[in-house]
């Protein structure tokens, strides 16, 4: 991990964190999901560095060591959006080859549809694309779904409240490894879903997580809370929502994310393609939410198999 560069660099207000690895030609700019930063993509940044990229994975703002905006709860997907153009444009990087996981799948495809002159191809990890409407991933849940209950302005605050950054995160690991949708009842929050007897995933170390604690810490849950799951009615004014770049979607088959409402359909008979026409599909039999740490060889090889053959 001691090779990955860190630097600093000021746009839109704000003060960016990003984490840097190789001198290519070729750019690969890795997108973090919840409750990660840069930091979950440590182990393909040096695989991708290694043959031959430029790797850079940014904290979103108010993530990690980014700066926390003045409002974070008035952030949207579309300043993600926007700060990813302009730490690009600071950065000298004309374009790029995308890889994101859970959340980030919405930013990099907006990257690509907003901006489609900025992406060569784009990898994400555990979400599709899906339309760009409001999201109704709750539709035919109970009260106590997760999403639910965060986008309930207050409500994760004080479920969070009751813990440490570092136990938050270990619980929420825990939850988001699983097969089944965090689903609590009405008398629970969500974190009392997860009894602190059970041990962390095998392939996450009290180090790992200690790295996680310690940046969330810093930054809080703030903005994390607004963006992604306060953010998911947001209309992005796109006219043509097809992908029109080479597209790859790597799923663990033990996802819970496959139980979302109409998830599995879409993904696997041909749905996920009517927006992505160039996607292919590739499943990881023992693969979590969290493939990309939980089998970090496997995943390098389906990303650089990606870039080596779109390039």
């Amino acid at each position: 991990m001691e090779q990955i560069q860190h630097k600093f660099v000021t746009v839109r207000g704000l003060k960016f964190h990003i984490a840097e690895l190789g001198n290519g030609s070729i750019v690969v700019l890795f997108l973090h999901g919840f409750p990660e930063i840069w930091y979950s993509w440590r182990h393909q940044m040096i695989a991708v560095a290694n043959a031959g990229f430029r790797t850079l994975a940014p904290d979103y703002r108010g993530y990690g060591l980014s700066d926390i905006p003045s409002e974070p709860e008035k952030a949207t997907f579309v300043d993600i959006v926007t700060d990813l153009v302009a730490i690009l444009d600071h950065l000298g990087v004309t374009k790029v080859f995308v890889v994101a996981k859970g959340f980030g799948a919405r930013p990099a495809y907006l990257l690509t549809l907003l901006h489609p002159d900025r992406v060569s191809g784009i990898i994400t990890l555990g979400v599709p694309h899906v339309p760009l409407e409001p999201q109704k991933r709750g539709e035919s849940l109970p009260e106590g779904f997760y999403i639910s209950r965060w986008s309930e302005p207050g409500r994760a605050e004080a479920d969070f409240g009751r813990f440490d950054a570092k136990t938050v995160v270990r619980n929420i690991y825990i939850l988001f490894s699983r097969s089944e949708i965090p689903i609590a009842a009405e008398n629970q929050e969500i974190m009392d879903l997860v009894d602190p007897s059970i041990p962390l995933p095998p392939w996450f170390t009290e180090e790992d997580l200690a790295t996680y604690g310690a940046l969330y810490e810093k930054s809080g849950f703030k903005t994390a809370l607004q963006v992604p799951y306060r953010s998911f009615a947001e209309d992005f004014g796109i006219a043509d929502p097809i992908v029109k770049v080479p597209a790859l979607l790597i799923m663990g088959c033990k996802d819970y994310v496959f139980k979302f409402h109409g998830m599995e359909e879409y993904i696997k008979f041909g749905k996920a393609k009517e927006l992505v026409p160039n996607l292919d599909v590739i499943y990881l039999p023992e693969g979590t939410h969290f493939v990309q740490e939980q089998s970090p060889e496997l995943v390098n090889e389906l990303i650089l198999d990606f870039l080596q053959g779109h390039v």
